[in-house]
């Protein structure tokens, strides 16, 4: 497993003068991302749900010199994304790098304003984040898009990505609905490379992170085996999962590092072909048409 400080085309990466997005920032895989970020040099931004846990985050990276500021905003929430937008462009004239890392998982069948509360996290938010910063000039020439999708997304088709499926929790499955929403992720990165050249647009699986915040809304059997994973000795735990400063790294190498690739899939820093599905451009197009219409429905 690749590790932040051996990741190709970074070590030398000076990102003085660059301003970042880090979203899901407070903890896990996305503060690693944001502290590595604000190593290179970069001006981080830090969101979350968590003030406290947020400012504490910002207060890290301004002591490394990143200028941080907190942005609350819960994705569960429709406007949030455009909220988030605004404030932010209130900070910086352009934004350099976007990092949609925030996600969740949960086992209990939720919908949050219409949508299954998984994809509006994980898919849709991220989707009307994006979108937001292209519709409002935010972001800079050069700038890059990179979104933390996962492994399992394989196990996600088609079927998954209609209406009548986002919008129902009917015969609900807290992985299949997280395989989905990774999906989703996989496409949208595929589509949004298409329709916007001007972007670097990549996604990527981090790995399996225990010590991530992603599992504090799962059900009590997998927050307890992701908690005896957590609980392994650092040597051990490394053969089977990622801690969740190994798993930054493929974020920071897709914000930072030397590479011309877009609309791809990166695993371990390098690319990675994702399922035949996620290569699918029509399904690609349709998914960003519905991601629309449940936005501005």
């Amino acid at each position: 497993m690749t590790r932040p400080e051996a990741i190709a085309g970074v070590e030398d990466v000076d990102l003085s003068g660059r301003t970042v997005l880090v979203t899901g920032a407070t903890s896990g895989v996305g503060r690693e991302t944001a502290l590595a970020l604000a190593r290179l040099g970069a001006r981080v931004f830090v969101h979350g749900r968590n003030r406290e846990a947020g400012r504490a985050v910002a207060t890290e990276l301004d002591d490394l010199g990143a200028g941080s500021v907190f942005f609350r905003a819960d994705f569960a929430n429709t406007e949030s994304p455009r909220g988030l937008a605004d404030a932010v462009a209130e900070h910086t004239d352009e934004l350099d790098v976007l990092v949609n890392n925030a996600g969740t998982y949960v086992d209990e069948p939720t919908l949050a304003d219409g949508v299954e509360l998984t994809f509006r996290v994980n898919h849709l938010a991220p989707f009307a984040l994006t979108r937001a910063f292209s519709d409002a000039g935010t972001f800079a020439a050069d700038a890059r898009v990179v979104t933390v999708a996962s492994g399992v997304h394989p196990r996600a088709d088609a079927s998954d990505l209609t209406r009548e499926a986002v919008t129902s929790v009917d015969g609900y499955d807290g992985l299949q609905a997280y395989a989905r929403s990774k999906f989703a992720n996989v496409l949208f990165t595929r589509e949004l490379a298409r329709r916007q050249p001007d972007l670097l647009a990549n996604a990527c699986h981090p790995g399996l992170v225990p010590g991530s915040g992603l599992w504090r809304d799962a059900s009590l059997p997998v927050r307890a085996g992701v908690g005896l994973l957590s609980a392994l000795p650092a040597p051990l735990l490394e053969r089977v999962a990622d801690s969740s400063r190994s798993a930054a790294a493929t974020s920071v190498f897709l914000a930072a590092g030397d590479y011309d690739e877009s609309g791809a899939y990166f695993s371990d820093c390098a690319p990675t072909m994702p399922s035949p599905t996620a290569q699918d451009d029509e399904l690609a197009r349709r998914l960003w048409e519905l991601s629309e219409d449940l936005l501005d429905g």
